[in-house]
Order: structure tokens, then C-alpha cells, then sequence
């Protein structure tokens, strides 16, 4: 799987792992071992940047189940739908450049 152009553009740290995951697979909801594992990052590291974003609104719990919890791109969140907003412009931009440069 390729780095969006969201996460080619900022400090490929575990947080920003983290969201970049969570926008290719916006809609659908993980288990904290599963975002993890989708983000390439250790469970460790998750657990440092979890708090934080939960904390911002950017992930949110989606469902339960016993002790599971399923989260989720909050993409109504203001934050979020900033970060949206950015990572369309950078795709644009570089469909455009592409479209200049096709070889």
C-alpha cells in the first residue's frame, strides 16, 4: 500500500500513521490491534497518540462489543474534515501535475 499524499507532505510519525490509515479506510470501523497493524506502527505506539486524537475528535467509538471497542474516523469532526479538505487538495494537485508530466 502507497503513502497517500497527505502523509507524503507531513512527518511520517506514528500519530500521522495513525490518521493516514484511518482516511484510506474512512467508513469503516477497527479494533485498536487492527489500526495498529493497518498503520504499520507498534500497539505501543498507538497507545502513546490514542488519548490525543480521541481527545481532538478525530477517532471516535463506533461500537461495543463486551469489552471490544470498534473506532472510526470521526469525519464530522471540524478537525478532521480539515484534514479531509488537505488531502483532497494534495491529490488534486498532484492528479495535476501528473496530468502535465505523464511520462
Amino acid at each position: 500500500m502507497g503513502n497517500t499524499p497527505l502523509l507524503n507532505q507531513l512527518i511520517k510519525s506514528p500519530k500521522s500513521k495513525i490518521v493516514d490509515f484511518l482516511i484510506e479506510n474512512k467508513g469503516m470501523d477497527f479494533t485498536k490491534k487492527d489500526v495498529a497493524e493497518g498503520a504499520g506502527i507498534s500497539r505501543a505506539s498507538l497507545f502513546n497518540y490514542w488519548d490525543e486524537l480521541e481527545l481532538y475528535g478525530i477517532i471516535r467509538t463506533k461500537r461495543k462489543f463486551g469489552k471490544t471497542k470498534l473506532y472510526t474516523l470521526d469525519s464530522q469532526n471540524i478537525i478532521t474534515k480539515r484534514i479531509l479538505d488537505l488531502e483532497k487538495a494534495l491529490i488534486s494537485k498532484s492528479l495535476e501535475k501528473a496530468s502535465r508530466n505523464p511520462f
